[in-house]
C-alpha cells in the first residue's frame, strides 16, 4: 500500500448499491480529512446485471486514473456473484475479501478459487431487513468494508454517517435511527 493508499473493488448487481456504497465511503474518507476516488465501470448495465465500482483512499494526493487491478480488499454484495465473476482477481493476499452471506468465511473459502488472504462474511440481508425492514445491502456492507479495511476511524465513521442521514433522510427521521442501527450492528458482527 504506497503513500498509505487504499484501493477497494465492490462487485455487486445494478440495483443493489454497490455503486452508492462506494459513494458513501469516499465521502465519509473525504470529511476524514484523505483523498478519494469513487467510480463505478459501466457497461450495458441494467438491474441485476454484475456491476464494477471502485474507491481509492489515500492520505496523499492520488495521480492514478485507471481501474483497479490488484485492489487491498474486494466487496462483493451478491454471494451468486461468485460463481460467474472471479472476483479475487488481482486482491492482494495482505488484503481481505468480504462478502455480502449467511455463510461463514470457511464455508466461502473454497468459492474463491484459491485465494489465500483473508475471508470475512457479513449477513446484510438480515442486517437490512431487521433494521430497515427491507433489503438494502449497502448500508451493511459498507460498514463491514470500514470495520475490515480501517480506512476510516470507526466513530469518525459513525459521526459522519449520522450527519450525512439526517441531512439526506431530513424528511425522513425514522429512516436515521434504522441506518445507524444497520451500520453498527454490521461493523460489530462481521466475521473473519
Amino acid at each position: 500500500m504506497e503513500n498509505d493508499m487504499i484501493e477497494i473493488r465492490w462487485h455487486g448487481r445494478g440495483g443493489q448499491g454497490a455503486k452508492t456504497a462506494s459513494q458513501l465511503l469516499a465521502d465519509a474518507a473525504f470529511m476524514s480529512g484523505k483523498y478519494v476516488q469513487s467510480f463505478p465501470e459501466y457497461g450495458p448495465e441494467r438491474s441485476g446485471a454484475p456491476i464494477t465500482a471502485y474507491n481509492r483512499i489515500s492520505t496523499e494526493r492520488c495521480s492514478v486514473h485507471s481501474n483497479i487491478y490488484e485492489p487491498d480488499f474486494v466487496a462483493v454484495v451478491d454471494e451468486t456473484l461468485l460463481e460467474s465473476v472471479h472476483v479475487t482477481a488481482g486482491l492482494k493476499k495482505e488484503g481481505a475479501i468480504i462478502v455480502n452471506t449467511a455463510k461463514t468465511p470457511d464455508e466461502i473459502r473454497p468459492l474463491l478459487q484459491g485465494y489465500e488472504g483473508r475471508v470475512c462474511t457479513i449477513d446484510a440481508r438480515h442486517i437490512s431487513i431487521s433494521n430497515l425492514g427491507a433489503y438494502f445491502p449497502n448500508t451493511p456492507m459498507l460498514a463491514a468494508v470500514v470495520a475490515v479495511s480501517g480506512c476510516v476511524d470507526r466513530e469518525q465513521f459513525l459521526s459522519d454517517m449520522e450527519g450525512s442521514y439526517r441531512h439526506k433522510f431530513a424528511k425522513k427521521p425514522q429512516v436515521v435511527e434504522g441506518n445507524l442501527k444497520c451500520l453498527r450492528q454490521a461493523m460489530d458482527e462481521v466475521k473473519g
